[in-house]
């Protein structure tokens, strides 16, 4: 079965949370918004310590270190069948500064071509509420996880 791990990075400014969601980048994705972002994530393997896997899929997708505490959040499954383990970090970003890696496809299909395309083509700060609906449908728990988090420590 395939497994991913994420990153919910948070902030709280103004006395409210706000949530970072990364965009995924490449033709197929160009012209869609609500239920198409998603926390950065990506795949691991057995062997791989999830967290691990969960930072350093943050790194490739944003360019930026995430170092600091963790917060294990209740993994969830994918309608493809593939499980998301996701840690809530508190860390303020600036998502102008993202710089995601690439990765090649041909495009135009059937053209022969192929091009390179960001994995992440942009990351942006959102309320709860936009995000609930901006985020793929099957990670909006993590979101829910996170606010009984907050409220739960003040």
């Amino acid at each position: 079965m395939k497994q991913s791990a994420g990153i919910l990075l948070y902030r709280i400014k103004n006395a409210k949370p706000e949530l970072l969601l990364v965009h995924p980048g490449g033709p197929f994705w160009k012209n869609k918004d609500e239920g198409a972002w998603s926390i950065p994530k990506g795949e691991f393997t057995d062997g791989e310590d999830a967290l691990d896997a969960a930072r350093r899929e943050f790194k490739e997708e944003t360019g930026i270190t995430c170092n600091t505490d963790a917060v294990p959040l209740t993994p969830i499954k994918m309608s493809s069948g593939k499980r998301v383990f996701a840690w809530a970090v508190q860390q303020d970003i600036d998502p102008a500064t993202i710089k995601s890696n690439e990765f090649e496809m041909e495009w135009p299909p059937k053209s022969g071509k192929r091009q390179q395309f960001p994995e992440v083509d942009r990351a942006a700060w959102f309320s709860p509420a936009i995000a609930k609906k901006k985020i793929n449908a099957a990670q909006k728990p993590f979101i829910d996880e996170l606010l009984q988090l907050i409220n739960a420590t003040g």
